[in-house]
């Protein structure tokens, strides 16, 4: 089996070290990841210059674009070969609800999903995580099951883990993505210049988090395993918006 990882957080990252080490002894394992952190990149691709890869003393190769840059780059062209799974991360924080549409973890795995090869992103419930070997062994148990019982169809599977021991897990829940409120405002500041400055504000606190949830789910100290898809029609407003238009 060959897997290609990939990451939001950098090529340097704990998460993404963690995770290839734990997969090694099951597959060949190819990292190609971004040169800097690219967290909130969401799916940005670079179209208006030429990207540059490189590699690291440890062999993972590193590239000066976003996460789903290096993953188009591997899958269509620097690697000679199709991988059979590509995962993403282990992100340091939390790709639950609205994040998704955001994070740059997510769109790795999404990259991967589009050009047809089934992909998984992983990311851990909270940042400055202490246990990415707990997601570590979450995934490398998935894909030991998937080399057993391979999935009938391609799937893109969203996995956060709470920051525990392993040995504390509850198990694990396939869930619906929740909702977050709207983000917290904007951070306002002035530099030593007098130049007014913006922080982008923190994440909005859970809103629809009930049972079903990934949000309930990890926090009862389950894994929560969410399978997305690409199509963002609303069709329930098809008709509605046929009778509107004139």
């Amino acid at each position: 089996m060959r897997i290609l990882l990939s990451n939001d957080d950098g090529y340097f990252a704990p998460g993404l070290t963690t995770l290839a080490e734990a997969l090694a002894p099951l597959a060949e394992i190819t990292v190609v990841a971004p040169e800097r952190n690219r967290s909130g990149a969401s799916n940005s691709l670079t179209l208006d210059r030429p990207l540059t890869v490189r590699q690291a003393h440890n062999g993972f190769y590193f590239v000066n674009g976003t996460p789903t840059d290096c993953v188009h780059l591997a899958v269509t062209g620097l690697i000679d070969f199709m991988p059979d799974m590509v995962i993403s991360g282990i992100n340091d924080g939390a790709n639950m609800g609205d994040d998704t549409i955001y994070s740059g973890t997510v769109a790795a795995a999404m990259e991967g999903f589009l050009l047809g090869v089934p992909s998984i992103a992983v990311s851990m419930t909270q940042h400055s995580a202490k246990y990415f070997q707990t997601a570590a062994q979450v995934i490398v148990d998935m894909v030991k099951h998937y080399q057993r019982k391979p999935l009938p169809q391609p799937v893109l599977l969203n996995v956060n883990v709470p920051d525990i021991p392993h040995d504390q897990l509850k198990g694990v829940h396939v869930t619906r993505l929740g909702k977050r409120h709207k983000a917290e405002p904007v951070i306002k500041a002035n530099t030593p210049r007098g130049e007014t400055v913006y922080w982008v504000g923190a994440a909005g606190a859970a809103q629809d988090d009930g049972e079903g949830t990934d949000f309930h789910a990890v926090r009862h100290e389950f894994v929560s395993v969410t399978p997305l898809q690409i199509d963002l029609t609303r069709y329930q407003q098809l008709d509605m918006l046929k009778g509107w238009l004139p």
